[in-house]
């Protein structure tokens, strides 16, 4: 599984504050989709989980 980049369901087209996802089975990355080159974010799958679950749960 790689779905390659997506905007978060959560950005609006005119929002400043934007991040792009990558799903794999071994690593989350997270990076600003108004800045890409300025880093990636990466992750376990497992710590994403828990930071979607907290985030929903909040």
């Amino acid at each position: 599984m790689d779905t390659g980049w997506f905007k978060s369901s959560r950005s609006a087209a005119a929002e400043a504050n934007c991040v792009e996802v990558r799903l794999t089975h071994t690593v989350v990355r997270v990076r600003d989709t108004k800045n890409r080159g300025a880093g990636v974010l990466s992750v376990t799958p497992s710590t994403w989980s828990s930071l979607v679950e907290g985030v929903k749960s909040s």
